[in-house]
This record gives C-alpha cells, structure tokens and sequence, in this order.
C-alpha cells in the first residue's frame, strides 16, 4: 500500500477502498457493509461514504437509495466495451506517439519498460500498476490529450478484468510473448514507425487478458 500523504481522509478511504477492489480481496458482487469496513481502514463511515461515491463513478462500486454498497459485478457487455474501445483506440495512440515522440517521451516509456512486472495469475496491484505505467508513457506520447483522458478512464475499469483474465493463467511462452510485444511496442514508437507501432498495439490488445476475461465470461457478442 502507499506511503503518501493524503490530502483528506475520503482520499485515503478512495485509495484504500480502490487497492482492496483491485487486489481482489473485495470480490466482485460482494456486499461492502460500510461500518465494518470503516473499523478496517481506521476512520469514521462519512469519509468512506464519499469514498464509495467516487468509486461508484468509476463503475467499481454499486450503491442503492438505502446506502448499501456492493463490488460491480463484472459484466460481459462492459468487457467487451472496453475491449472495443481499446481496440481501436490503443492502436491509435501508438501510431501517433510513433510521429509525435520528443526525447522526453522515450525517456518514460524506456523506464516503464525496465519497471514492468511479470503478471501472475494472482497480480500485486504494483505488478498491474506497472504496466499502466508503461501504456500510459506511450498514450501521452501521442500528444492527444482527449484520447489521453479517455484511455486512462477506459484502463481504471479494466483493471478487474484483467485479473479475471488472468486468473485462468498463462503458460512462460505467453509470458514472453507478452514482454516481447512491450518490447517492440516500444522500439516501434523510438524508430518513429507509426504503422508497425498501431499493428503490434493491436494484436497486443487483441491477445490481453481483458479478452481472455471476455471469453471467460461469455461474449455476449457471438452468436450461439
């Protein structure tokens, strides 16, 4: 867990609220009973209250009229958006960071790389932080500060998705392959090559563990 400071206590209920969700020891459809869960994270329910507000926001948490609270359940229609939204727009920012990269730029995506963590089926939230790390470096490479917005909202929801794609494991040879496509995503975008940049970007997002999720559970897409 994090050592920063917090600016008020409802920022450190939302961080620690939020770590708990995405290190899957809150469960998705688990029933969050709040003075409980208040005693656990040291503080009174007001600051976790708004807390859970804004986890609500960010499709985390469900909260009803009577102020109980719940982990989201994980959905197939909302995996499936955020894969297609990933799809075509993660490619796109590979592309234009490819044309638009300053020096600066390849500094951060260089160190993302180096930090990256090997994904188990049973992530650290720092292993699944370190990889927004590494695809963020490349989003605000492309200069595009909407998209840059949007990806950043789209990779938060996705994150319990990809610990549930990951769940069912992968084999070394997955791995691998995984950190090799980092690796040339990333000398792709160094060498300014925008279409080898938005191909590899693409069958990366297409093989990532948000789609193992979605096939996991059941894309309601397919025909049956």
């Amino acid at each position: 867990m994090s050592d920063a400071v917090y600016a008020t206590k409802s920022d450190l209920a939302y961080t620690r609220v939020r770590e708990l969700i995405l290190a899957g020891e809150l469960k998705p459809g688990e029933v969050l009973p709040q003075a409980a869960l208040a005693r656990a994270i040291g503080m009174s329910t007001t600051p976790l209250r708004e807390a859970l507000r804004r986890l609500k926001q960010e499709g985390l948490v469900e909260l009803d009229a009577h102020r109980d609270a719940r982990v989201h359940p994980l959905d197939a229609d909302e995996a499936r958006d955020l894969l297609e939204l990933r799809q075509t727009l993660d490619p796109l920012a590979a592309s234009l960071a490819a044309h638009r990269r300053t020096a600066d730029d390849l500094s951060e995506v260089a160190a993302a790389l180096d930090g990256l963590q090997t994904l188990t089926s049973s992530p650290s939230v720092a292993g699944l932080e370190s990889h927004h790390r590494f695809h963020a470096a490349i989003h605000r490479a492309s200069h595009n500060a909407l998209l840059v917005q949007t990806l950043d909202g789209i990779w938060m929801k996705t994150d319990r998705y990809r610990r549930h794609g990951l769940e069912a494991g992968r084999t070394d040879a997955e791995r691998d392959a995984r950190a090799t496509e980092h690796r040339l995503l990333y000398e792709a975008v160094r060498d300014g090559d925008a279409e080898a940049a938005e191909e590899l970007m693409r069958r990366h997002v297409e093989s990532s563990s948000i789609a193992r999720s979605l096939d996991r559970l059941g894309d309601p897409g397919r025909p049956r």
